[in-house]
């Protein structure tokens, strides 16, 4: 099956172009300058908040011209959350009601993976993402995180095991190595995304559980909501995290202020850590997580409350707090993404790709080192909610729809001359 992009064409006008104020995030105005338009054009949420610099929302139309070759690698998955690319070619899906399973290059699913433990799936719980070991060719390790069922609750777990394949698929030596506290009675906001490091560490990212109660203890360093942690493999702690050491903070904490991250990704180029939170009405997030940062939530955000009431102390900026790199309002409701390094799409090497949910899109934004200087909005006339996206080894981008009976996409640029 072939899809296309329709192009979207950049539009140039007369208008202000906005300059930051940095404490207060006022913007001054220099008259007279050329500004191109910016893609979204529908009312904010945000209650007339103003960015804090040039280009941390609204960017451009960034018209690339790629045509795609869309195919179906993959039909009738069951609410799939996350999928990773085996070396054989295979691919690893989680499902959310509690599943994982191998699909085939045929696109043949295996009977679900035996071996996992007890997943919690309700409202936003389930089976989330899935990550391969760095060193799977040998050791067939794989890990994934999970809403994992308590006494009094639920939380967002990671657990490990081996990959055995004898006729009996299944996991054995399984370890749940991480586990988020306190327990908390909620079916919203789990996060969550796994991401290994150049230096064998991996970052979990976590949710905030979205109850009121819950969400403050983003700012509540004794607590692993709304935080992104660093681990060694094996789920201990590594000595140079930001918080060893202190009575006060749970040591896993690389960052903190978060809202609920759904996507998260390293740039192999330049060893960065980038993540994409939900935001509440309008807020979603950008970020570049540094180690020991606060991100505000819930005391600053571009967002306000469903009520129509302002978030926290209904400002967007804090001494303190850091801003997003770039903010999306209306939001799009981000899941999965990659950063683009690869020589198939050439033109988008170094981009951001992000799933977006409620807006039905693959969003892809164009880069210049850390700030958002384009968006492209593609796969609309689809009309999926995109759930993951990663990258094959060819450089295709693979795509996950959620949903039930949903889909897996391979896209790879469309042959010339194709209709």
């Amino acid at each position: 099956m072939k899809g296309h992009l329709i192009p979207l064409l950049m539009v140039t006008a007369v208008a202000p172009v906005l300059v930051a104020c940095a404490r207060e995030g006022e913007l001054a105005v220099r008259p007279g300058s050329p500004v191109a338009a910016p893609l979204e054009t529908r009312a904010d949420n945000g209650a007339g908040f103003r960015p804090a610099f040039e280009g941390q929302t609204r960017a451009p139309a960034a018209n690339s011209g790629v045509k795609l070759d869309v195919q179906v690698v993959a039909s009738g998955l069951d609410n799939p959350w996350a999928v990773e690319l085996l070396p054989d070619g295979r691919f690893l899906i989680s499902e959310r009601p509690g599943n994982l399973r191998i699909i085939g290059a045929d696109g043949r699913k295996s009977e679900p993976i035996a071996g996992v433990p007890p997943v919690y799936a309700a409202g936003q719980g389930g089976m989330l993402d899935v990550a391969l070991d760095p060193q799977f060719a040998t050791n067939r390790t794989i890990y994934w995180s999970y809403s994992e069922p308590r006494q009094g609750g639920n939380g967002t777990a990671l657990a490990r095991g081996v990959l055995v394949e004898d006729g009996a698929l299944r996991v054995e030596n399984v370890q749940v190595i991480f586990r988020q506290m306190p327990t908390f009675e909620s079916n919203l906001h789990f996060g969550s995304r796994i991401v290994f490091a150049p230096d064998g560490t991996l970052f979990l990212a976590l949710g905030e559980r979205s109850m009121p109660q819950a969400r403050v203890q983003s700012q509540d360093l004794d607590s692993h909501f709304g935080k992104v942690v660093r681990l060694n493999p094996d789920g201990s702690v590594p000595a140079d995290n930001p918080f060893t050491g202190r009575g006060d903070a749970k040591p896993e904490i690389w960052s903190y202020g978060h809202r609920n991250i759904q996507s998260a990704a390293l740039d192999s180029a330049t060893g960065k850590l980038w993540t994409i939170e939900h935001g509440p009405r309008g807020g979603d997030e950008l970020n570049l997580p540094r180690a020991g940062h606060n991100y505000g939530w819930p005391v600053i955000s571009y967002g306000i409350n469903y009520s129509g009431e302002k978030i926290g102390e209904g400002i967007t900026a804090k001494e303190g707090m850091e801003q997003p790199v770039y903010y999306w309002d209306p939001v799009i409701a981000p899941s999965g993404m990659i950063v683009y390094r690869g020589q198939l799409f050439p033109q988008w090497d170094g981009s951001i790709f992000v799933g977006g949910l409620a807006s039905m899109k693959l969003v892809r934004l164009q880069m210049e080192g850390e700030r958002v200087v384009g968006e492209e909005w593609l796969l609309q006339e689809r009309n999926m909610r995109v759930r993951d996206v990663q990258q094959g080894p060819d450089g295709a981008i693979y795509v996950v729809a959620d949903g039930p009976n949903s889909t897996l996409l391979r896209l790879r640029p469309a042959a010339s001359g194709g209709d």
